[in-house]
């Protein structure tokens, strides 16, 4: 595949659809001495977490270089960026405005606006200061009333300069990667400990949505849920029944609060011990009307049953992408026709899809060729859900660039972007080219 493509009559080549891309601020940032420590930057000082030994102090530099990043994002002709704001490069240890940090986004926001770039911005992309994580994190539901501080002071500093605000990115993977799993920051270990996590993360959207009611009436505001879908071995009642279960724990778990403002059936099968602490009113704080629901999508898991445990994941078949996920773009359909019958959704917009590609830099090209099928069959993907009648307004691919992967350090590669990370050379993909080309095919529609 050389090229992304969609039927000539899709509802995707129509002006009104937004395409656009998407970073976050760890991960592209740097300036780590300009901001507060976040539970990432403890989290990269602890041996053996990050795979490559590395951290994001400095990142791809964006914070020296985004003007050019902006330049690079308008040279792809995208109708969108999808940003996130550092929590600690904003706010003070006293919790007021941090000027500095406060102005190098509204120096990025101004120059969207100019470039007619909608600004979509993710208010909480896991970096959480560290000195809240010192006072229990999202373990301590004070950090909720905190991030709604956080909120309320930083989107009266934008003012209108934004589009649309997501209150969090994927609480999944704060709450379990982060404090269950252990394999992101801050790297708590606990099954006890997860479901108290989201809980309280939530609760926060809840409050941030509050907030963004009072503060930016005129923009979209909703939040960023990633999603698995959970598929059985087999025809097999028990791997039916631990799909189901594996379902209803990373998945439903985070979207029913919001739109049926309750947890699933699944919460009265936990031990007491692992209950999250909810109060008289939260479920009707979690679940205040979103604008919007943004979806990211990556891979689906598929479960068999065990005598021994809820729910047993096999190994990804083939094809795999570089980070071992399988590629699989029906279950992107079925997924969003699905939440669809199931919830009353708003608009929905894919946040983020894309590829870890073993990409190579040769004469000063990426012939990415692998992502290019990816981005291509999973639009046809959307295309299909729309086609089904679910509201899609959007589609942002991640990522703009090559970046620091999480607990995978620089070893992985999703951009449409390639980083040298030694000179932070930027270069377009063969499948930025694509995605461009794909965008551009909207003018000859009209």
């Amino acid at each position: 595949m050389t090229k992304i493509s969609l039927p000539v009559n899709s509802p995707m080549l129509s002006p009104d659809f937004t395409y656009g891309v998407a970073t976050a601020s760890f991960q592209i940032e740097g300036g780590a001495g300009h901001r507060l420590a976040s539970i990432w930057d403890r989290f990269c000082t602890t041996e053996g977490k990050i795979a490559d030994g590395s951290n994001g102090e400095v990142a791809c530099d964006h914070f020296n270089l985004w003007r050019q990043d902006i330049e690079l994002i308008e040279s792809l002709g995208v109708d969108a960026y999808r940003l996130s704001v550092s929590w600690p490069r904003v706010i003070t240890l006293e919790g007021e405005l941090n000027r500095a940090g406060v102005d190098f986004y509204l120096g990025i926001l101004d120059e969207l606006k100019r470039k007619n770039i909608k600004a979509f911005v993710t208010l909480y992309h896991w970096d959480l200061p560290q000195h809240l994580e010192d006072n229990g994190g999202w373990l301590n539901r004070e950090t909720a009333y905190r991030f709604r501080d956080y909120v309320d002071l930083i989107t009266k500093a934008f003012g209108d300069r934004v589009y649309a605000y997501a209150t969090l990115n994927e609480p999944f993977c704060s709450a379990y990667l982060g404090y269950e799993a252990g394999v992101h920051a801050p790297g708590i270990v606990g099954k006890e400990y997860g479901k108290k996590a989201a809980h309280h993360l939530l609760l926060a959207h809840g409050l941030a949505m509050q907030v963004l009611a009072k503060n930016s009436p005129e923009s979209l505001s909703g939040i960023v849920l990633n999603f698995t879908p959970c598929y059985p071995a087999s025809e097999r009642a028990e791997d039916k029944a631990a799909a189901h279960f594996a379902d209803d724990y990373f998945n439903q778990w985070y979207i029913k609060p919001l739109f049926d403002g309750e947890y699933p059936e699944l919460l009265s099968r936990l031990p007491a011990g692992h209950h999250p602490d909810i109060r008289e009113g939260d479920m009707a704080i979690i679940s205040h009307p979103v604008d919007f629901l943004g979806v990211n999508y990556y891979t689906r898991a598929i479960y068999r049953g065990d005598q021994t445990q809820d729910f047993v994941q096999l190994p990804a078949p083939e094809p795999i992408t570089d980070i071992g996920w399988e590629i699989y773009p029906k279950a992107l359909t079925k997924l969003l026709v699905s939440l669809n019958e199931q919830y009353p959704l708003p608009p929905v917009y894919i946040t983020e899809n894309g590829a870890a590609m073993a990409d190579k830099l040769t004469d000063g090209s990426v012939n990415d060729l692998d992502r290019i099928d990816y981005y291509h069959s999973h639009l046809n993907a959307v295309h299909d859900a729309i086609e089904q009648g679910v509201d899609i307004r959007g589609y942002f691919a991640w990522s703009l660039m090559d970046n620091f992967e999480w607990a995978e350090g620089y070893l992985k590669r999703f951009g449409i972007v390639h980083v040298d990370y030694a000179s932070q050379q930027r270069t377009v993909k063969a499948s930025g080219i694509a995605y461009k080309n794909l965008i551009s095919q909207r003018v000859a529609n009209q």
